[in-house]
């Protein structure tokens, strides 16, 4: 059964199926509207919901032949706006990625030329992706990039997360994470945003039978009990649509409570950050998946600086992982490319390879 037949399930109220070839542009009179709209989740709501944009997936497959054999090389990147191109290409051949789960990513936003950052990626690295809005901006981004790029305009607006891949996708959904409106209701009128956090998710048909794939990124203004109900959310979808079938879920958890001594919390994470009880009891594995290391990064304008943390995680259920990597997000000249590292891991089935064939 596809992701799309369950959706009849009252159980998956915040899961989108749909699926197209290219995501349509806002009206011009949204923007407007939203510079006068009252700042109330209503208005939120009004403006957003039935936004086609929010409603739908973006996704293209790879035009390449698919990996054979059962092993596979998984990472997990927060790109900060995918701004730099033939770099971002660069770490994602090095990384030897076979599926990528991609966050903060933008299309049509000035601030990183008014491309699709996600297409451009996936086509210089012969991937297919599914490509998912998390937010539509309403200005040209945070306060320097406002600086950055005073009297540019944006083309379109998106700021998402995707899924790439060089597996065929054979489902894509889009989960919504939180109830939306936290960058309504709680942000720089510069930077006010509509949307909700959000996971792209896809089964991906391997040689050694089809896993379901996850790229999430949970909300930065958030703590450690908000951190858990997202993922929560998360593994409730999760549950309903995996049918049995392995998952690997990755990408950017904000564990901001997680010290930068990982002496102080590698054994046991959830004492700080409750969202690995939630993994935990849902048979996620964590410790084969990762590195000790942190994955923030400051960029060349001196931001972030330290401390850091380990915020960007893969997990694994049902899947063998192994050879955990943590590589760094930096160009040729060794300045960053993102404020978070990229992060890797191989996989192979758990089970036979005839066992996971016939499902």
């Amino acid at each position: 059964m596809s992701f799309a037949e369950r959706l009849g399930d009252p159980l998956l109220p915040n899961v989108v199926a749909s699926a197209v070839p290219a995501l349509p542009k806002p009206p011009a009179a949204l923007f407007e509207e939203a510079e006068r709209a009252e700042l109330t989740r209503a208005e939120h709501d009004r403006l957003a919901l039935d936004l086609p944009a929010f409603n739908a997936l973006e996704v293209k497959q790879a035009p390449l032949a698919a990996p054979s054999g059962p092993l596979l090389r998984i990472a997990a990147w927060n790109a900060e706006r995918l701004k730099h191109r033939a770099p971002s290409a660069a770490l994602l051949a090095a990384s030897g990625a076979d599926v990528l789960l991609l966050t903060e990513t933008d299309c049509g936003m000035a601030r990183s030329g008014n491309r699709h950052t996600t297409a451009d990626l996936a086509g210089d690295r012969g991937m297919g992706y599914a490509y998912g809005v998390e937010f539509v901006e309403l200005g040209l981004g945070d306060d320097r990039e406002r600086r950055w790029h005073r009297g540019e305009s944006n083309r379109t607006g998106f700021h998402g997360n995707a899924l790439l891949s060089r597996l065929p996708i054979e489902d894509a959904v889009l989960i919504r994470l939180d109830d939306g409106a936290v960058w309504w209701l709680d942000a720089p009128k510069g930077q006010r945003r509509l949307g909700w956090r959000m996971a792209v998710a896809a089964r991906l048909a391997a040689a050694s039978g089809p896993f379901i794939a996850i790229s999430v990124h949970l909300e930065s203004k958030s703590d450690p009990a908000d951190r858990a109900r997202q993922v929560a959310r998360l593994l409730a979808a999760v549950d309903r649509l995996a049918d049995g079938l392995p998952v690997v879920i990755g990408g950017d958890f904000n564990t901001k409570a997680l010290d930068a001594d990982a002496a102080l919390w590698w054994d046991d994470p959830a004492a700080h950050e409750p969202l690995f009880a939630a993994m935990a009891a849902s048979d996620f594995d964590w410790r084969a998946s990762n590195t000790r290391e942190t994955t923030m990064r400051t960029l060349p304008d001196g931001k972030p600086q330290r401390p850091f943390h380990r915020l960007d995680w893969l997990f694994t259920r049902g899947l063998a992982a192994s050879h955990p990597a943590t590589l760094a997000a930096v160009d040729e000249k060794g300045d960053a490319i993102s404020d978070h590292d990229l992060i890797a891991m191989h996989v192979s089935p758990e089970k036979s390879t005839d066992d996971f064939a016939s499902r």
